[in-house]
């Protein structure tokens, strides 16, 4: 399921069919779509027998955040899937917002490996450790600038939620 909200107000859950990604519900309600590319970011969509011409203006992969424009008008989106929205429930999704001076365990796991060491300078979105929590394998990732001062871990090392991991 994704969460995506449009212009930082309306919110809407859409879930896509596991067989068909043009079918789906949008808030509960199903719906269809007929989605043609017509060249690199530029769309044509038939849905509920009315004619939208989108076209991509911005992606930004990384914030899953995009605009577009919708038969003249621009809209902002802001995509949240499943594991944004776990990390939303453990408490962790106002990293990305501010300075952070440390980085801490997600969830209780193993440290499988560690992909900084002290001095290194990291940009915001780069790759800081591995975590295996429930069978799966996490990539933490800087949440801002900065350099680190110190690592309060080793490899195979089991660590706690909350556990102070890293510091900036």
């Amino acid at each position: 399921m994704l969460k995506v909200k449009v212009n930082d107000s309306t919110e809407h859950n859409v879930e896509f069919d596991a067989k068909d990604n043009s079918k789906g519900k949008i808030n509960e309600l199903d719906f269809s779509l007929d989605l043609i590319q017509l060249k690199e970011g530029s769309f044509h969509l038939i849905k509920d027998d009315k004619s939208y011409n989108i076209e991509v203006i911005k992606a930004d992969y990384t914030e899953k955040s995009f605009v577009i424009m919708v038969n003249g008008t621009s809209y902002k989106l802001v995509v949240k899937d499943k594991f944004d929205l776990l990390l939303k429930d453990l408490g962790f999704e106002s990293l990305t917002t501010s300075k952070v001076n440390e980085i801490k365990a997600p969830m209780p796991g193993l440290v499988l490996d560690i992909l900084v060491k002290v001095g290194d300078e990291v940009k915001k979105g780069d790759p800081l450790m591995i975590l295996e929590a429930m069978k799966m394998e996490n990539i933490l990732k800087s949440a801002s600038d900065g350099v680190v001062k110190k690592i309060n871990v080793e490899k195979k090392q089991a660590v706690e939620k909350g556990q102070v991991l890293i510091n900036f």
